[in-house]
């Protein structure tokens, strides 16, 4: 139920506690304020309201009775009408009158003989009625000898200064944030095959995870230099040996034998180049802006020229995005062989989603089995019998180094069962 954002649950941890002072302050200045406050001032007037009722009961006649009221009341500072209208019984005030339902509390409680009083006809004034033998005696004063002048004042001060307190660590807080934003945004990058620029900034801790970032990706990069280096050496090494057998071999006498070394030479030659393409699947290019789209036609067009059948899906081509084109040109021929080997007809397709981009690949041959997917994306990994594989065609790197590309792009390989062809479909997704 929490925000997910930063930002939101940032917000949350500043206007929980706002909210709580808030509203511990405002009931405790209500009871003590409006209810206290407010008794205390009945308190002091209903003697005067009580005296009213006593003068008005002992007079003799109404004429006489509304002659010592009116002496009296203008002593008061009170309005008295004899007889006169009779108010609300139980007390009428408006909604939002919060000390009004301690007023009329108080004056039933301190005024015995009051049977009405009316708060909303005019807030400014507390109209109450008493029973008499003369008649309903009306009675009328100000209101403010029985409220605070203006209560809400301390809790709109109140709610204002919390707002703009809210405001101001608000934007106190995402100026904080921002250095962790870009940090992450530098990561995400860099989880993606992308380098962006980064330099520490915030506070200390921000810093201290920034260097340590940046100390991290630069040593990375630094082994991925180097592994590169070391394979172009040891590709060199390997192929010089390998290319003197073979002259060697095709100067023998024997056909028959010298053939079939060749054969075996060969075989170890793609060996070679397939562990190297494995080993320096994250080097092969740098990211650069393309049409995928570009990059499955190709695809296509390489396999037709090797004799295989291929159909293309719906390709919804002509947006760019920045990509490794030769890392995707790489998994997706490992991806087209691999199902050329296994089937006889090659489906390629494009889906463009909100945050992935997905390439599909599926072929009308045997498939894998669900439980042993995970299997063939592991290095090495050779599954015969789910792919009635022929010994020699490949090492059990294809999946691995397409799976290996995904992952430098911020994505996954997923393997599946096409829904059209009936064999495997293999989705790689790329992060945009």
């Amino acid at each position: 139920m929490l925000p997910r954002g930063l930002y939101g649950r940032a917000a949350l941890i500043l206007l929980v506690p706002v909210i709580a002072l808030q509203l511990v302050v405002s009931v405790v200045f209500i009871q003590r304020h409006f209810e206290d406050v407010t008794r205390q001032m009945i308190l002091s007037m209903s003697p005067g309201l009580n005296h009213l009722h006593a003068t008005a009961q002992a007079a003799p006649d109404t004429v006489r009775a509304r002659a010592a009221l009116e002496a009296l009341g203008r002593a008061l500072a009170i309005e008295t009408e004899l007889p006169g209208q009779p108010q609300p019984s139980g007390g009428k005030r408006l909604f939002y009158d919060l000390s009004g339902r301690v007023v009329v509390e108080a004056l039933y409680d301190l005024v015995p003989a009051m049977t009405g009083v009316d708060l909303a006809t005019n807030d400014r004034f507390v109209r109450l009625s008493m029973a008499t033998r003369h008649g309903v005696l009306e009675v009328v004063f100000d209101r403010k000898r029985v409220s605070a002048a203006k209560p809400h004042q301390l809790l709109v001060l109140m709610v204002l200064t919390g707002l703009l307190m809210t405001l101001i660590a608000y934007l106190f807080l995402r100026n904080q944030l921002k250095p962790i934003k870009r940090l992450a945004a530098a990561a995400e990058a860099f989880g993606k095959g992308r380098i962006v620029p980064y330099r520490p900034s915030g506070a200390t801790e921000v810093r201290a995870a920034g260097r340590a970032f940046v100390d991290m990706r630069d040593r990375i990069e630094r082994q991925i230099e180097q592994r590169t280096m070391m394979l172009s050496g040891v590709s060199h090494d390997l192929r010089t040996p390998l290319t003197r057998l073979r002259l060697e071999l095709a100067m023998t006498e024997d056909c028959a034998e010298a053939e079939a070394m060749l054969s075996d030479l060969s075989q170890m030659e793609r060996m070679i180049d397939t562990f190297l393409d494995f080993a320096r699947a994250e080097a092969l290019d740098d990211p650069a802006p393309c049409d995928p789209a570009d990059l499955v036609r190709d695809a296509a067009a390489r396999a037709r020229a090797q004799g295989g059948r291929i159909i293309i899906g719906p390709l919804s081509g002509g947006e760019v995005t920045t990509l490794r084109p030769l890392a995707l040109e790489r998994a997706l021929q490992n991806l087209v062989g691999n199902a050329m080997r296994h089937g006889t007809q090659v489906r390629l397709g494009l889906e463009w989603r909100p945050r992935h981009l997905v390439f599909t690949v599926e072929d009308d041959g045997p498939g894998i089995p669900e439980a042993r997917r995970e299997e063939a994306m592991q290095p090495f990994h050779r599954l015969d019998a789910a792919r009635n594989q022929d010994l020699g065609t490949g090492v059990g790197l294809g999946l691995a180094i397409a799976a290996d590309i995904a992952r430098g792009h911020g994505g996954e390989l997923r393997l599946g069962q096409s829904p059209t062809l009936g064999g495997l479909r293999a989705e790689l997704a790329v992060a945009r």
